[in-house]
């Protein structure tokens, strides 16, 4: 007997309401992100590199001079996901980034 397909799983929006755990209830600055997957969780590190230390090695990379072998920074957080949250998240800033390119710059 033919096996009967499975339906798509639907997919709903849901508006959801995020406390802080620890104060002060600030945002963190982050200027670097990276992602790493291992044992079926994506790992978020949000950090902080100085503006500074990105400007010198822009400038080397410019002049053709030495880059650095590392560049320090600190992390601001590290957010551990299931694939599927980082599915979501995919998808949140795909939809995020066609809505900036969609509007038109303002005059100044």
């Amino acid at each position: 007997m033919p096996e009967t397909p499975k339906p798509e799983p639907k997919q709903i929006q849901v508006t959801v309401e995020l406390t802080s755990g620890e104060p002060p209830d600030q945002p963190v600055l982050a200027n670097y992100a990276t992602v790493n997957i291992t044992q079926g969780l994506a790992y978020l590190d949000f950090g902080f590199i100085e503006p500074a230390a990105l400007a010198l090695v822009a400038q080397a990379a410019q002049q053709g001079k030495p880059l650095p072998k590392t560049l320090r920074g600190r992390r601001a957080v590290r957010v551990a996901v299931g694939l599927d949250v980082l599915q979501r998240l995919q998808q949140q800033l795909t939809q995020t980034m066609a809505g900036l390119r969609s509007q038109k710059p303002a005059k100044s």
